[in-house]
């Protein structure tokens, strides 16, 4: 099976964006058709009610078709609708660590307590790492069903969540294709879509809610009242009930064509498991396993319903066919093994001789002899993919990471000490001065971390940074705002003190802030064209990354342009100041794929312009990469020394 070429990541992206666009104008109709129904229900219940009233005047008919009444009764629903879903919105702004503390979910990164909680960790950070997506927190829940998700409203925010069964039942192959799977659902922006529907399914229901509340309260009144004002109650009864079946109603269609988008996704995410790791017997026997447990897949919490469109396996009893969030279990399996013979396998034991095997290591000296031009070739077409040779690339640079970094990298205290150290070591000649103006700012506990750090940060090889980074961002995350702010002075008095502040400097500042903050969400429709000027300061930044020699820095910067033709950029003599920097990244995450993928190749060829590729340049290309939502995996042989 060939690898997908990048096109296919940014060809995804726009159809997650189209499908949302679709779905969304059907709910639409829905509310719409909603608001039509409940309107006309309101005026029924006013007829009932003026012709019981023997003071009423006119036609009682004629005055509940008021246009007027009609109006403000259907602004009234339409209101409720969106108060509703905005409501569920607020509540899920946090993103996927809402969804998974709602869940009842135990954060595991740097908590984790057992072997198989560290498994399940490890095999999530191999599989961000591999990929080049921002590692997520991993929420643990206490289930006995084997069950996943992913959720979240960007890579940055994003969650993977996992049961008790699934770390104990599945074998770390099973748990890398359900990992796969998960992190399809990321790179193919479904988490975001998953969480709008969540929203306005919430808006949907309130409308049955407040029904059901009215003929309660109608009923009660009823039977307390005896025969007086009988046609008022009977009418409030009317409206409750007319409420109840417009909102269920309402909430049906729109279970309806949630089902219906999650069982393509699905599919397409099984398919992508298997791409991803070359191998079937992963996720398909995660897949058998939920067949044979005794708990299958079936989840407890009690708002599990509300989020069953985000799971690896159906997680409730629900109806099949049209209503069913998930294809059924045997189909899915024989997708991915067309020779399955229907035998389900035991759960009681795990297989787990997959988690002592080394990880591959690339023959010493290749990357330095590779092509820069076919290096960087490569980087582009796997944007938004991976394969087993990422795979074990990530799991042996986790290898050949210090201990005492590694472990720091997990620890809430000795994350920030990591995140400075990374800044601090970019220029040994300003490491002393950086390292004193953190005194008396900085809490004195992460500067103790900071110094007992220092030998491995020393040694640390340049292509290491950034992964050092992105272990540690999900730990930076749980500071409280008082720490963030503290931990983001020191950032900007570290980045203010460098003598000759580089892009590198800010890309690596910017994936902290931007790992940590997140993003703004931006409508990405706006062409490469009209965002030339940012562009333009991004790609003369990129193109000094590479050279000291301002002639050769215009000459890489003409090649990247040359990609481009017809369209013309002036190059920018740097440096650059980093706010400027960040106002035109910020600016171009309004580009569309195409801009996005043009974007990206001038950068590679202004990197690959002079034939070489450093890791320092390889790790700013990642970085603006990651900074656009474009999962780059490691460049494999960009092993010259910066």
């Amino acid at each position: 099976m060939a690898a997908p070429s990048s096109m296919d990541f940014f060809a995804a992206q726009d159809r997650a964006r189209r499908n949302t666009g679709r779905l969304v104008l059907l709910l639409i109709v829905a509310v719409v058709s909603l608001v039509a129904i409940a309107t006309l229900a309101v005026a029924l219940v006013l007829v009932i009610s003026e012709g019981s009233q023997q003071q009423a005047t006119g036609d009682p008919l004629a005055r509940a078709l008021d246009p007027y009444l009609l109006g403000t009764v259907a602004l009234g629903v339409l209101a409720l609708v969106v108060m509703g879903s905005l409501f569920k919105h607020l509540q899920l702004r946090a993103g996927g660590r809402a969804v998974a503390e709602a869940m009842g979910g135990r954060l595991l990164n740097g908590n984790a307590r057992d072997a198989d909680e560290q498994r399940m960790l490890n095999v999530v950070e191999e599989m961000a790492i591999a990929s080049g997506t921002p590692v997520p927190a991993v929420y643990l829940l206490d289930e006995p069903a084997i069950n996943a998700f992913a959720a979240g409203h960007s890579p940055q925010d994003a969650v993977i969540g996992v049961t008790r069964g699934a770390i104990e039942r599945l074998d770390r192959d099973e748990l890398q294709g359900v990992v796969a799977h998960e992190f399809s659902h990321i790179f193919n922006g479904d988490m975001r879509l998953n969480l709008r529907l969540v929203a306005l399914l919430h808006g949907l229901l309130l409308i049955g809610l407040i029904g059901h509340i009215v003929l309660r309260g109608s009923a009660g009144r009823r039977l307390a009242g005896g025969n007086r004002n009988n046609n008022g109650q009977a009418a409030m009864l009317a409206l409750g009930a007319a409420l109840m079946v417009v909102g269920y109603v309402g909430t049906l269609c729109g279970n309806l064509v949630k089902a219906a988008v999650s069982r393509q996704r699905e599919f397409l995410a099984d398919a992508s498991a298997v791409q991803f790791t070359r191998d079937p017997n992963g996720i398909g026997g995660a897949l058998k396993k939920i067949g044979a447990h005794q708990h299958g897949s079936q989840l407890e919490a009690s708002n599990a319903a509300e989020f069953s469109h985000l799971y690896f396996s159906r997680g409730i009893k629900a109806a099949s066919g049209m209503l069913a969030t998930h294809p059924p279990l045997d189909e899915r399996i024989r997708r991915v093994d067309p020779k399955w013979d229907g035998e389900l396998p035991s759960t009681a034991e795990r297989r787990d001789s997959s988690d002592e095997a080394p990880a591959e290591s690339a023959p010493a000296g290749e990357s330095r002899g590779r092509d820069a031009r076919k290096l960087m070739a490569l980087a582009l077409a796997t944007i938004g993919q991976l394969d087993q040779a990422h795979l074990n690339d990530a799991r042996r640079r986790l290898d050949a990471l210090d201990p005492q970094l590694l472990e720091a990298a997990h620890d809430p205290c000795a994350a920030r000490a990591v995140a400075y150290g990374v800044l601090i070591h970019l220029d040994p000649e300003t490491r002393t001065a950086q390292r004193e103006l953190l005194e008396g700012v900085a809490d004195p506990a992460v500067l103790r971390e900071l110094d007992a750090l220092d030998a491995p940060l020393a040694a640390l090889p340049a292509d290491q940074r950034l992964v050092l980074i992105e272990l540690a961002i999900p730990l930076l995350k749980q500071l409280s705002t008082a720490q963030y702010a503290t931990f983001k002075l020191c950032l900007e008095r570290l980045i203010a003190a460098e003598s000759a502040p580089g892009a590198l400097h800010w890309a690596l500042y910017r994936v902290l802030v931007q790992g940590v903050e997140g993003r703004h969400t931006r409508r990405r429709d706006r062409p490469l064209s009209a965002l030339a000027e940012p562009a333009a300061a991004l790609l003369s930044s990129m193109a000094r990354a590479g050279t000291d020699d301002a002639k050769e820095a215009r000459r890489a910067f003409a090649a990247g342009v040359a990609t481009l033709a017809p369209m013309a950029l002036d190059y920018v003599p740097g440096p650059t100041p980093f706010s400027e920097l960040d106002l035109s990244l910020d600016r171009l995450q309004r580009l569309n794929g195409d801009g996005r993928r043009q974007l990206l190749a001038a950068l590679a060829e202004c990197v690959e312009h002079d034939g070489r590729v450093s890791p320092g340049e390889a790790e700013l290309f990642r970085a603006l990469a990651e900074a656009l939502d474009c999962p780059l995996p490691p460049l494999l042989d960009a092993g010259e020394t910066n």
